[in-house]
C-alpha cells in the first residue's frame, strides 16, 4: 500500500528502489506535491543549496530529508523524458501507419495497372491474329475519349460540367490508372523521405505526382497549396478573374496564371484555367484544375506576347484527413509547355516529367512539410526572425532574381541597345519599383532606376553543384569589391554616383553566416560580410564592411532540371525586415542525367587533384564518355542602380563587369571539368603535388615508417584501394604544404566536414588559422621533434573550421609524409575523436 501511495503522488520505480536502499518510503500529501511540482517547473534540477533552501522556506516539507526530495526530483525528470518518449513514438507510429496506408494504395493501384495492361496486351495479341482486314483503323485504341463540344464557359452550368470532368479525371490520375507513373529516379519512399514520388511514361504532356503525410489539417493545406506564388518561385503571378459558388458547397473559380522562364533564352508561359474546389464524401478535400480553350487576355493584354500560352491537363491536390491528425496529400501536375516555341538544346527543360517533379511538385509537397514544422515549434529562430519572415526573403530574393531574368515591360524594363557584340543584354528600368512578394501592396523605389546586364550560356561537362560552390566560398576570384560597395552605398543612402569614383579595396576575407534552411536542405539563406579597407579617407563610408543576404539552392547534382542558384542582395546590416533587396547571381540548370557512378568517380577525381587553378589532365580510364555529353545552361544577372544622368555610364560599366564575370566563370569551368579523353592525355602529375592515389600511398608508407603501425587495414595494397579507404576513413586527414606558406592541400572526407570546406576551397586555409594560440605553441614547441622523429602525439585541444566554428578533439597525430625518394614531401595530420562544440 505506502508503494502504491508513493508512485500515485509522486514516486516510481526509481523512487522506490532507491528508498528501499534507504530503508523507508516517503508518502507525500498533495500540498506537498503540489509544492514540490512548482519548483520543477522553474528548475527542473535544483542545486543541493537550492533544495536546502525550499525546505526552509516551505514549513510542509520540513520532515522530509534534503535526499529524499533529490529522488523526488530525479524521478520526476525521468516520468517526463519517458512522456516525451513515448509521444515521440506515438507520433513516429502514427507516421509509419499512415505510410504503410499510402504503400498498400500504391501497391493495389499498380496491381490494378498491371492487370489493365495485360488485358490490354491481350486484346491487341487477339488483334493481330486476325488476317480479315490488313488495317482496322477501329481496333487502334483499347480507350477512346470522345472529345466533347465547346461549352460556354460564361455559363456557370457549362463551367459546372466542365468542374465535374476536371475533378473525375483528375481522381483517376492521383489514385487511379488514368497515366502509367513509374517511380523518380533517385527518390525512395520511406518514413523519412518527402514522400512517393513518380513521373509519368507514355502520357501526351509531362506529369508528375506525389504523395506524403503532413501534418496539417487539410483546410490549411488547401489555403497554402492555392497560393501558388508563395511556394512556387517560378510562378510570377496568379489572379483569380471570377469566383462562384458551384452548389454542392464547392468554389469554381477562373484563374490567370504566369510564369517566368528560367533563362534569358526562352520566354515565359502563362495559363487560364477553371480551379474547382470541392469535398468528396469520405472527408476529403479536392482542389483541381484545368486550362480552358479561348484566349484569355489576364491583366494586361499588352503583355501577352512576352508569354507562351501553355495548357494544364487536369491536375491538383487530393487532401485526405488521416486518424490521429494530420493529413495524406496526393499531387498531381499535368502540363504541355508547348516546347516547340525553346531552342532546341532548352527543350529537354520543358519535354521531361522529372522537371515537373523536381520544380512543382515535391516543391509542393516539401514547402507545407515546412509550414507543418514551423507551426509545431520545430522551428529554430535566427537573428530574432521568425522563419515565415526569412522565408519570405528567400522569395523576395528569387523573385526579384526572375523578374531580372525575365525584364517584364509592365515592370517598366526596355532593352538599352549593344555596343556591337550580342553577347550581354543590357535592360534599363527607369521605374522600377519592388513589392515584398507577389500578393503585397507594400512597394519600393530607388532613386534613378535600375540597369541590368545578363547573359546565359551553355557549360559542357561542368557539375552544376561544385561551379555554385566555386561561386560562393571564392568571392574574390570573379567579383569586383568596388561594385558591391557601390551597390550597397547607393541603395543605403538613395544616392547612385559612379563606382569608378569610390576607389576602395577588398581584403580578401569574406564570412559567412547561415540564417534558415528547409527541410530538406535544397535551399539556404545567409548573411555574408565582406571586409572591405577605403584607400582615402575621404572615403571612409567604403571603409565599413559589406553585408549581403544571399540564397543558395540546390542539393541534387544528378537531377535534370534542378535549379542551383547562388542569388544576393546588399543589405543594411541592422537587417529591417522591409529592406530594399536588389538580387543578382547565378543560376546553374543541368539538361542531361547524371548516373550515380559518376557522381562517386567525380568525388575521387576531385581529390585527386590538388590545385584548382590549373587546367587538368585525367587518364581515359577516369574520364567517362558519359561525363562529356552533360550539359547545363548558366545565367548570369546583375542588377545597378544609377541617377538619370549616368544611365550609360552605369551601362558600360555593367556590361563590362559582367563579361568580366563571364571570362571568369569560363576559367573556372574549364578547372573543374574531366578533360576530354584523347590519344595525348594520360597521367599529370603537378608541380610539387602528385596524383592522390600515389599521394595516399605515400600517407600509408609513411605512417607505417615513422609509427610502425598501419593507418588503413586494407587487403589489397593498391594506390586506388588506399585512397578510397583514406577518403572514407572516420578520423579527419589533412595534408599540409610548406613550399610557400603552410596551408591544406589535401584533406579526406571527415577532414573536409571538420573544417566545414570543400577541397576547392580548401588552399584558402592556412595551418596557423586551424589552431588556436594553445595550439599553435603546442605544435611549435613539437616541431624540432617532429622533423627529427618523424611523428609527434598532439593532446587533446581546440581547432577551427572554416566557418569558425570551434571543433575538440580527443588527440592528434602528425607525421611527416615522404616521397618515392624518402624526401619531405608535406606534413599529415589526424585527427580523432573531433566533435563541434
Amino acid at each position: 500500500m505506502a508503494a502504491a501511495v508513493a508512485m500515485r503522488s509522486g514516486g516510481g520505480g526509481c523512487l522506490e528502489k532507491q528508498q528501499m536502499d534507504m530503508g523507508k518510503y516517503v508518502r507525500y500529501t498533495p500540498e506537498q506535491v503540489e509544492a514540490l511540482e512548482r519548483v520543477y517547473a522553474e528548475c527542473p534540477k535544483p542545486s543541493s543549496m537550492r533544495r536546502q533552501q525550499l525546505i526552509r522556506e516551505c514549513p510542509i516539507l520540513s520532515n522530509i530529508e534534503p535526499k529524499q526530495i533529490k529522488v523526488w526530483f530525479q524521478n520526476r525528470r525521468c516520468r517526463d523524458k519517458q512522456r516525451k518518449e513515448a509521444s515521440r513514438l506515438q507520433a513516429v507510429n502514427r507516421k509509419l501507419t499512415a505510410m504503410n496506408k499510402l504503400l498498400m494504395e500504391e501497391n493495389e493501384r499498380l496491381q490494378k495497372q498491371v492487370s489493365q495492361l495485360a488485358h490490354e496486351n491481350a486484346f491487341m495479341k487477339q488483334q493481330l491474329q486476325k488476317t480479315s482486314l490488313a488495317i482496322d483503323t477501329s481496333c487502334e485504341s483499347v480507350v477512346t475519349t470522345p472529345q466533347n463540344p465547346l461549352r460556354d464557359t460564361s455559363n456557370p452550368a457549362g463551367l459546372l460540367s466542365i468542374a465535374e470532368e476536371t475533378l473525375a479525371e483528375f481522381l483517376s490520375k492521383a489514385t487511379g490508372t488514368a497515366v502509367e507513373w513509374v517511380q523518380m529516379p533517385g527518390m525512395k519512399p520511406g518514413p523519412d523521405s518527402v514522400g512517393i514520388v513518380a513521373i509519368s511514361h507514355g502520357c501526351s504532356g509531362v506529369a508528375a505526382r506525389a504523395c506524403g503525410l503532413v501534418n496539417l489539417e487539410p483546410t490549411k493545406i488547401v489555403e497554402v497549396l492555392k497560393d501558388r506564388p508563395s511556394w512556387f518561385h517560378e510562378c510570377r503571378s496568379l489572379e483569380v478573374f471570377t469566383m462562384f459558388p458551384a452548389g454542392n458547397g464547392g468554389t469554381i473559380e477562373l484563374v490567370y496564371t504566369q510564369m517566368y522562364a528560367p533563362t534569358t533564352l526562352a520566354p515565359g508561359r502563362d495559363f487560364w484555367t477553371l480551379r474547382y474546389t470541392t469535398g468528396l464524401e469520405d472527408g476529403s478535400l479536392v482542389v483541381c484544375e484545368k486550362s480552358l480553350s479561348g484566349s484569355g487576355g489576364g491583366p494586361n493584354p499588352a503583355t501577352v506576347h512576352q508569354f507562351i500560352r501553355a495548357e494544364m491537363l487536369p491536375s491538383g491536390y487530393l487532401i485526405r484527413p488521416c486518424e490521429g491528425g494530420g493529413s495524406i496529400v496526393h499531387i498531381v501536375d499535368h502540363l504541355d509547355f508547348e516546347a516547340w516555341s525553346v531552342p532546341e538544346v532548352l527543350r529537354p527543360l520543358y519535354e521531361s516529367s522529372m522537371v515537373v517533379a523536381q520544380k512543382m511538385t515535391t516543391a509542393a509537397l516539401r514547402h507545407i512539410r515546412q509550414i507543418a514544422q514551423e507551426t509545431s515549434g520545430e522551428e529554430v529562430y535566427t537573428l530574432g526572425k521568425q522563419p515565415a519572415v526569412l522565408r519570405t526573403f528567400s522569395r523576395r530574393l528569387s523573385r526579384g532574381f526572375n523578374d531580372a531574368i525575365n525584364g517584364f515591360n509592365d515592370d517598366g524594363w526596355s532593352l538599352m541597345g549593344s555596343d556591337g557584340v550580342e553577347d550581354i543584354i543590357i535592360a534599363a528600368n527607369p521605374t522600377k519599383k519592388f513589392r515584398a512578394d507577389a500578393n503585397s501592396a507594400t512597394t519600393f523605389s530607388v532613386a534613378g532606376g535600375i540597369i541590368c546586364a545578363k547573359a546565359s550560356m551553355l557549360l559542357q561537362s561542368v557539375p552544376p553543384a561544385l561551379l555554385v560552390q566555386f561561386l560562393r566560398e571564392h568571392r574574390s576570384e570573379w567579383a569586383d569589391y568596388n561594385i558591391d560597395a557601390y551597390s550597397a552605398a547607393s541603395l543605403k543612402a538613395g544616392s547612385c554616383s559612379s563606382p569608378g569614383l569610390r576607389p576602395a579595396r577588398f581584403s580578401g576575407s569574406q564570412v559567412i553566416m547561415p540564417l534558415a534552411h528547409t527541410v530538406e536542405n535544397e535551399e539556404f539563406l545567409e548573411v555574408v560580410r565582406l571586409e572591405g579597407q577605403a584607400l582615402t579617407q575621404g572615403e571612409a563610408i567604403l571603409s565599413r564592411d559589406v553585408h549581403l543576404l544571399q540564397l543558395r539552392s540546390g542539393i541534387d547534382d544528378n537531377a535534370v532540371g534542378s535549379c542551383f542558384q547562388l542569388v544576393f542582395a546588399p543589405i543594411d546590416e541592422l537587417f529591417p525586415d522591409d529592406a530594399l533587396l536588389l538580387p543578382s547571381g547565378f543560376r546553374v540548370i543541368p539538361l542531361d542525367v547524371k548516373t550515380d557512378a559518376l557522381v562517386s568517380s567525380r568525388t575521387l577525381d576531385l581529390a585527386s587533384s590538388l590545385d584548382i587553378g590549373s587546367v587538368r589532365n585525367h587518364s581515359s580510364r577516369e574520364a567517362s564518355p558519359t561525363v562529356h555529353n552533360l550539359r547545363s545552361v548558366l545565367t548570369i544577372a546583375f542588377q545597378f542602380p544609377y541617377e538619370v544622368h549616368l544611365q550609360d555610364t552605369v551601362a558600360a560599366m555593367a556590361r563590362q563587369y559582367v563579361r568580366s564575370i563571364v571570362s571568369a566563370v569560363q576559367r573556372v569551368s574549364m578547372a573543374i571539368a574531366p578533360s576530354r579523353p584523347g590519344p595525348t592525355v594520360g597521367q599529370k602529375l603537378l608541380p610539387g603535388s602528385p596524383e592522390a592515389s600515389t599521394l595516399a600511398r605515400w600517407i600509408f608508407h609513411s605512417y607505417n615508417y615513422h609509427l610502425g603501425q598501419d593507418l588503413l587495414r586494407s587487403e589489397n595494397d593498391s594506390a586506388e584501394s588506399l585512397l578510397k579507404m583514406l577518403w572514407h576513413h572516420e578520423d579527419a586527414i589533412l595534408c599540409c604544404s610548406f613550399e610557400v606558406q603552410p596551408v591544406f592541400t589535401f584533406a579526406n572526407q571527415a577532414g573536409l566536414d571538420m573544417l566545414e570546406t570543400s577541397l576547392v576551397a580548401l588552399q584558402d586555409i592556412s595551418l596557423d588559422k586551424i589552431f588556436d594560440e594553445t595550439g599553435r605553441q603546442a605544435l611549435c614547441s613539437e616541431f624540432a621533434k617532429l622533423m627529427e622523429q618523424g611523428y609527434v602525439y598532439l593532446q587533446a585541444g581546440v581547432c577551427l573550421s572554416g566557418m569558425g566554428r570551434s571543433v575538440a578533439y580527443e588527440k592528434a597525430i602528425t607525421w611527416k609524409v615522404l616521397s618515392e625518394d624518402n624526401s619531405f614531401h608535406c606534413l599529415a595530420f589526424c585527427f580523432i575523436n573531433w566533435s563541434f562544440v
